[in-house]
């Protein structure tokens, strides 16, 4: 990609895109584009087609999802599905209409089967049942990824597809109802030391294992794939170590300084019992992550203290 190539991050607002978008900043990228999702509903088929007609990008980044934790994928299934097929047809079909040269869609590690060999490997996608709680987002993202490997089989495209662990960092999504565990841990932690508890409830066992890459890390690892990598088979990205999420709630309610007990919610779903991506493939390209998990905590922290009032509004 050159310094001056029109590049579209989708979804620049989130999580993930805000991070890309920081990333192509500070390597020199001087034409991003962007829209709001007032300026452009990605799921209106017309609007995205005008929008692809009217600026030709050439290189797209689709991290535009809906995205929630266990308790917004199992209770929103017909949003989650619905939302994420509008958007990745659009923005994919488009791509591929006015002439991209290259397309990096943003997966998920949920799309592997629920009880999956670990670590996990690129192939096994497609070898068994998915998790329940989150089948639906799940689907939405095959979908993706096979809609990227059949237009560089039927049409010669360059669609690569990338699939993250679980992700944080700023910008991340702070509501106790629908977020990831590792901001929901931050906010709870917080609120508790605040309001003075002396003890906070968690979900499930709390022993159940996942994965955790800063979001920035990722942010540097898809515009790398977008510049190495060029094969239809989707590439895994995260650190290679785990924890249980006891020991995550730990290290998070150190950082926070909550100093009351840990009480945890047994009723209450644990969902995979691990997720720990094989990231081989991405490690011999040439690629690793830099940022220490207990780092990329207190970086969070430090955001949503400053970000609080509006988190909170």
């Amino acid at each position: 990609m050159f310094k001056n190539a029109k590049i579209y991050v989708a979804g620049h607002r989130g999580l993930v895109g805000s991070a890309i978008g920081r990333c192509l900043e500070a390597q020199g990228f001087t034409q991003i584009l962007t829209r709001t999702r007032q300026e452009m509903d990605l799921t209106d088929q017309r609007a995205v087609a005008r929008f692809f007609e009217k600026e030709k990008p050439e290189y797209v980044f689709l991290a535009a999802a809906k995205v929630g934790g266990i308790w917004a994928n199992k209770t929103h299934k017909a949003d989650f599905i619905y939302d994420n097929l509008q958007v990745q047809n659009n923005v994919i079909f488009n791509s591929w209409k006015h002439k991209v040269k290259k397309l990096l869609f943003l997966g998920s590690s949920c799309i592997y089967p629920k009880m999956c060999p670990q670590p996990i490997k690129e192939e096994y996608l497609l070898t068994g049942p998915l998790e329940e709680t989150n089948d639906a987002y799940a689907v939405a993202k095959i979908a993706g990824i096979t809609m990227c490997q059949s237009f560089n089989s039927q049409y010669g495209t360059n669609f690569i597809s990338a699939m993250p662990t679980n992700l944080y960092g700023p910008n991340d999504n702070f509501d106790l109802q629908n977020s990831h565990v590792l901001p929901a841990l931050i906010r709870k932690f917080h609120e508790a030391k605040t309001n003075k508890e002396r003890s906070t409830v968690l979900w499930g066992t709390g022993e159940v294992y996942r994965e955790f890459l800063y979001v920035d890390d990722l942010a540097d690892a898809c515009v790398f794939l977008m510049k190495k990598y060029n094969e239809s088979q989707i590439v895994n990205i995260g650190t290679g170590q785990d924890l249980m999420i006891k020991d995550l709630a730990e290290k998070v309610k150190h950082i926070v300084g909550f100093e009351g007990k840990i009480k945890w919610d047994s009723s209450k779903p644990n969902g995979t019992p691990r997720k720990l991506l094989d990231v081989s493939r991405l490690f011999k390209l040439g690629w690793k992550p830099t940022t220490a998990l207990e780092d990329g905590i207190e970086k969070e922290y430090q955001w949503f203290l400053k970000h609080y009032a509006a988190i909170n509004s």
